[in-house]
């Protein structure tokens, strides 16, 4: 999980983090009838919460087309945001895990969820054009873009 680890190392801000428990990730799993990408599941366990404010300024010093991430949120918020969008407008089938500075969310297809996966796609819901683009292959290649920059 190099990418992911390197992603905290390089982006996360300087305030403690706590880790999430194996309990909590199952218990959300359960809520949402879905089995969360072993990626995911290892920064929430490894890691926790991950806010990441300096991503956007390195953007725009940058240039670079990529969409930031902010906060990634907390288990309650993955599900009760994602029932949330869903009942504004947002098509059903998703699961909201993080956002950007703006309230579009980055999210898995509820769909790719389905079975066992170590890594599976990630998406960027825009809210303002309610429109889904596929911004990484798997989460891991998601971040790893940042570590790019």
């Amino acid at each position: 999980m190099n990418s992911i680890d390197l992603f905290v190392q390089n982006w996360a801000s300087k305030q403690a983090m706590t880790p999430i428990d194996n309990a909590g990730i199952a218990e959300l799993e359960e809520r949402l009838a879905a089995i969360l990408p072993d990626s995911y599941k290892y920064l929430l366990s490894n890691y926790g919460l991950v806010h990441t404010p300096n991503v956007l300024t390195k953007i725009c010093d940058l240039g670079v087309d990529i969409t930031e991430v902010q906060d990634f949120l907390s288990l309650e918020d993955v599900y009760s945001l994602s029932k949330l969008y869903e009942m504004s407008g947002m098509p059903k089938g998703h699961i909201l895990f993080a956002s950007d500075c703006k309230g579009n969310m980055f999210c898995f297809k509820l769909s790719d969820c389905a079975s066992n996966n170590k890594d599976i796609p990630v998406w960027f819901f825009d809210h303002d054009l309610r429109t889904f683009t596929k911004v990484g292959d798997t989460f891991s290649a998601w971040l790893g873009r940042f570590n790019a920059l």
